[in-house]
């Protein structure tokens, strides 16, 4: 169905910059500017992509990376969860559940979505195929094609993920992660079955994207602590390589990389040449020792926004105080111009009257 042709200026403008690729097909543009998808089309590839509102991805951003904090506090309790649940016996739900979140957790692998697999062909934990998975010298082996067309080849060694993934493979169907529920019938494991055991374990609302922005924050932190800053043009060169690593790690570019998956309070203690002086973290059970340092690096970045809000919060009251203050000054002195000029009119008139006047 054609559309309607667009004259004014400042919707094309709009539409200008949102930049669309001309060979892009089935295009389609939010009426709304305020909505959060502005616009989406298929590339050569026929695979959807999308343009958000900057200041949706903005927000969507600064809550992901708020949120670290606490997720590195329930991270051990959601790691201990695994732990039991990848020993229950047989194959139900929880234990292939358990075993997708530990491969989230040692090859930061996307969860996947049905969607992406349909109309794009590309894959990850929840939508592999059992084609996808092979076991070569004892070790499980996954290849496949990833968001954005990346393909993937990963290698696990854990002799327990393995036998679980193995039994998952002996299930009928074509797809990989499979459970069987009290009955006996077969389910597949979807992206909504990994947030929701994440809620359960953790108590919190925590997804399985935030396994990555955690590990792409804590890799850029070790690597970038084992640097000397030195000059400007060091300290970014020393970045720029730092950036690009992880977004190898995490398989993705490294521009949207270093704006969505490294911490900004990382980067900031670098450039500030802060990374060797901070406080050590307190150990903790089920966190690696890099882990510790990145929270340790959290909770100093806390105590400062809290400590710079209370002296933002005193220089505040003390300029509505002294804003009061000067307010009280130029109500005396408006009454005091005022009283001059209430006398000065007495005193004339007593003058015109021929009555004494008094001393002021």
């Amino acid at each position: 169905m054609a559309g309607k042709r667009i004259d004014d200026e400042e919707q094309i403008k709009r539409i200008n910059a949102l930049a669309i690729p001309p060979a892009y097909e089935d295009v389609w543009i939010c009426p709304d500017t305020r909505g959060h998808i502005q616009a989406t089309g298929r590339d050569a590839r026929g695979r959807k992509q999308y343009r958000y509102h900057p200041r949706w991805r903005e927000t969507r951003d600064a809550d992901k990376y708020e949120r670290m904090a606490e997720f590195g506090r329930a991270l051990p309790k959601i790691r201990a969860r695994v732990a039991r649940d990848l020993k229950l016996p047989g194959m139900p739900c929880d234990k292939v559940i358990a075993a997708i979140v530990q491969l989230l957790d040692t090859t930061l692998i996307r969860i996947g979505s049905v969607e992406y697999a349909r109309e794009n062909q590309s894959y990850g934990l929840t939508t592999l195929r059992k084609k996808h998975m092979k076991i070569e010298a004892g070790q499980l082996r996954f290849r496949f094609r990833g968001k954005s067309g990346i393909e993937h080849d990963v290698t696990v060694n854990n002799p327990r993920i393995k036998r679980i993934v193995r039994r998952c493979a002996e299930l009928p169907g074509h797809d990989l992660f499979q459970y069987l529920d009290d009955d006996g019938s077969r389910h597949t494991v979807g992206s909504a079955d990994i947030n929701d055991y994440l809620r359960r374990a953790s108590g919190a609302d925590f997804t399985a994207k935030d396994y990555r922005t955690w590990a792409g924050s804590v890799y850029a932190l070790a690597a970038l602590r084992r640097l000397i800053c030195g000059d400007a043009a060091q300290a970014r060169r020393h970045l720029v390589a730092t950036v690009k690593d992880v977004a190898a790690l995490l398989r993705n570019t490294p521009a949207v990389c270093r704006r969505c998956y490294i911490h900004p309070a990382v980067i900031g203690a670098f450039e500030a040449d802060e990374l060797q002086t901070l406080p050590p973290g307190q150990t903790r059970r089920g966190l690696r020792v890099d882990e510790i340092a990145f929270a340790a690096l959290l909770a100093h970045a806390e105590k400062r926004a809290a400590r710079l809000a209370r002296q933002a919060g005193a220089k505040g009251r003390k300029t509505r105080e002294a804003a009061v203050a000067d307010s009280v000054d130029d109500t005396l002195t408006s009454l005091l111009k005022k009283s001059r000029v209430v006398r000065r009119k007495e005193t004339e008139e007593q003058r015109n009257r021929g009555t004494p006047v008094a001393a002021p």
